[in-house]
């Protein structure tokens, strides 16, 4: 690809391996209760930890949509018309899907608070009554947190950054010049909303370090070119590797006794995930393990999966009880796989359809009207 107008199949890749990435700690939450402390170490704070990111794998999805929503913005024939109704319902309409599948289930399959573990994630994240109210609070994407639907706290701040993309987009242009520095910003911007517990903060500069990226595509595939550049990139490899999970090994040091160092690595993790992002661009060996078949097709279902699997994790624990741990995962991520291209045939790409629909048909009545 040698223009930025072109799309960046690897990235498609790496956006399915991140969403499966969630489903995977989603069940390791589930497992939780069940696992020795010891045992629970020995996952979480080596690089095991790679396998099943959390938070650290969602902003992964926040640097990737810094990069991907800003790229149309810099092609010929680009129109905000069309952009803000067309994304609108990109989002909107799959949530609404994916809220109505998870009142069903909770419908269908009651959940009794009392069997699930104390401080577990199926407890706290995991909603056991659906009220009018409640749903369309978490299908605004206004509220802070979720638990029809755990995962729709993300798509809360994408929402904003959809909203303020030209905000995003200006600054990286104009200071295009200074883009080293202005990523230094960002980087350390993210940092210090770990530090303040300002979560705008912590988000915000991981989108805006995407958006970088994007303004700067064309000047990075040419540098990446150079024969120089060869050996660098295993080497920024282990480094964003390190990075995004950092705040997981430091751990047996830092936990509990300095929280100013642990929440400076914590703050690491968004530009581990934006490093990713980036290597996926420039190192052949990387894109092209995000390009092969499997890769791509969970690219291509990705947000469903993201979208339905909590549910159906949600009640398979419910259903089977924690002590079935080892049964809630041998059903629960192939279900979730199997859901999500049922999600993505009848829900998702009708949406895209109708949102490029909608957006085309605005941006040809306000040509009209003008």
């Amino acid at each position: 690809m040698s223009d930025s107008s072109a799309r960046i199949t690897g990235l498609d890749g790496l956006r399915g391996f991140a969403s499966l990435a969630v489903v995977l700690y989603h069940l390791s939450l589930i497992v939780r209760p069940e696992v020795s402390e010891t045992a629970w170490a020995w996952l979480t704070q080596s690089p095991l930890k790679l396998l099943f990111p959390g938070t650290e794998a969602v902003l992964v999805f926040f640097a990737l949509s810094g990069l991907v929503v800003a790229l149309p913005v810099l092609r010929s024939g680009f129109a905000w018309s069309r952009y803000y109704p067309s994304r609108l319902l990109r989002l909107y309409l799959p949530v609404f899907g994916a809220l109505l599948f998870a009142t069903a289930l909770i419908i269908a399959i009651p959940r009794d608070p009392a069997a699930a573990p104390s401080g577990s994630w199926l407890r706290d994240a995991q909603a056991t009554s659906v009220t009018p109210g409640s749903f369309l609070a978490e299908a605004s994407l206004l509220p802070a947190s979720y638990d029809i639907d755990n995962v729709l706290w993300s798509l809360r701040w994408e929402l904003f950054f959809s909203l303020l993309l030209p905000l995003f987009v200006w600054l990286a242009i104009r200071f295009r010049r200074a883009s080293p520095y202005l990523a230094m910003m960002a980087a350390s911007a993210t940092i210090a909303g770990r530090m303040l517990e300002i979560d705008a903060l912590v988000y915000f500069p991981v989108f805006l370090l995407g958006t970088i990226i994007a303004v700067n595509l064309d000047s990075i595939r040419a540098f990446a070119q150079s024969s120089r550049t060869r050996g660098l990139w295993p080497v920024l490899a282990a480094l964003s590797g390190a990075m995004l999970i950092a705040s997981w090994l430091a751990r047996p040091v830092l936990e509990g006794r300095h929280k100013v160092a642990a929440d400076v690595v914590w703050g690491l993790a968004g530009v581990g995930a934006t490093l990713i992002v980036l290597l996926v661009i420039v190192w052949p060996v990387l894109r092209h393990a995000c390009e092969r078949p499997a890769a791509l097709w969970l690219g291509r279902v990705s947000f469903s999966l993201y979208l339905v699997h909590a549910p159906i994790l949600g009640t398979l624990g419910y259903l089977l009880g924690v002590e079935r741990w080892w049964l809630v995962c041998m059903i629960g991520l192939p279900l979730s796989l199997g859901v999500s291209a049922l999600f993505y045939r009848w829900v998702e790409r009708p949406s895209h359809i109708l949102a490029r629909r909608v957006g085309g048909y605005v941006t040809q009545r306000l040509a009209h009207v003008g």
